[in-house]
């Protein structure tokens, strides 16, 4: 049970870094992008940016929660990366659309996109203990 509420710990801080890396890019590409005036300059632009710094401890901080549920004999690879990547792709994708900054669209066809790779998700997990139903 600890190695699942971990993958679900890295499952969540992985789509929030995700968000707020875009929502901090978005100001960067505003301002011009994040090269316009050199490496240097764009290191200590993103050192300096709250939400920049927040979105990469998310990242280090969902690697760690992978890295600990990994661990788990129960818990393969096979079916944690599905449910790290399709899952982060669904909670990114509907927390963009409800994100004020991002307001990104989500059409019906796009949201059924969401429901079948969550679905997809359910039917690999299903398999897990490796029996043929």
């Amino acid at each position: 049970m600890r190695y699942a509420a971990a993958l679900g710990a890295a499952l969540l801080l992985n789509a929030c870094a995700n968000l707020l890396m875009k929502v901090g890019m978005k100001q960067v590409q505003e301002a011009g992008g994040i090269l316009r005036d050199g490496w240097m300059r764009a290191v200590a632009y993103v050192a300096g940016s709250p939400v920049l710094v927040l979105g990469l401890l998310c990242f280090a901080l969902n690697a760690a929660f992978y890295m600990y549920a990994l661990q788990s004999r129960a818990l393969k690879i096979s079916i944690a990366y599905p449910v790290m990547v399709g899952g982060g792709f669904a909670l990114i994708a509907v927390a963009a659309h409800w994100t004020p900054s991002l307001a990104e669209r989500l059409t019906g066809r796009q949201l059924l996109g969401v429901v079948l790779v969550l679905t997809g998700i359910v039917l690999i997990a299903s398999q897990a203990d490796g029996s043929n139903a």
